[in-house]
């Protein structure tokens, strides 16, 4: 319990709905886990055995194409909750990003507790809701938008998905991907991305800091890029 009284997530993860008490039962159930940099925590297709909060750091979540390469459908981050509660296998692959930290829970386990707590439920259908809004707009920003667009649109993502609930958009920051990843989750070419990034850095939106690092320099501008998005 001291973990959770010191988690800071617990007010924006799927456990802060519970209360002290439910939450130290549910506490119990699951055990703190590191996951270093490049390791797989679930498969593709594999048995849904586990499921997750995000404590800290950035997994992808990605998908095997019919030729056999790789395919990011989705990034997860702090507070965000992984995993198939109620179903049999792993639509997608989980693998860390950056070295992370989760709590991590028997996913047998999990939905015995979900269901004698609605509460629980219900906010696990809300964010379930809220991620099919958020793949329904990446689908339209793949179909309808300009390359500047959609790379405006991932850096002012992220740097709201890197800040804290309740927070503003963090202005300096690491992304979670590498250029090439960001060009398959966009549908570019890497050539594509990095002169879209050069161009945005020109124009004093942004500045680029070592291999990672973003810095932006005008929010205003930078939502302008992404707003026909």
């Amino acid at each position: 319990m001291s973990a959770c009284n010191s988690c800071v997530v617990r007010t924006q993860a799927m456990c802060s709905i519970l209360s002290d008490r439910e939450r130290e039962e549910f506490a119990r159930l699951g055990r703190q886990m590191a996951v270093p940099t490049g390791q797989t925590l679930m498969w593709e297709g594999a048995d849904s055995m586990v499921v997750a909060n995000v404590v800290s750091g950035a997994l992808k979540l990605s998908t095997s194409v019919q030729d056999g390469r790789e395919q990011i459908v989705g990034v997860v981050y702090p507070s965000d909750f992984i995993g198939r509660p109620f179903g049999k296998t792993s639509p997608h692959s989980v693998t860390a990003l950056s070295d992370a930290r989760l709590c991590v829970f028997p996913r047998g386990a999990f939905d015995m507790f979900a269901r004698s707590h609605p509460d629980l439920e219900h906010r696990l259908l809300r964010r379930t809701l809220d991620e099919l809004d958020r793949a329904r707009g990446w689908m339209l920003l793949l179909g309808r938008a300009s390359a500047r667009e959609k790379v405006a649109t991932f850096i002012r993502d992220v740097a709201g998905r890197l800040a804290a609930e309740g927070d503003a958009p963090l202005t300096r920051f690491d992304l979670p991907l590498s250029r090439q990843q960001i060009a398959d989750i966009l549908g570019l070419t890497i050539e594509t991305v990095c002169r879209q990034l050069t161009a945005m850095k020109r124009a004093g939106v942004i500045d680029l800091i070592g291999r990672r690092g973003v810095a932006i320099l005008n929010p205003d501008q930078l939502e302008d890029m992404a707003h026909a998005a």
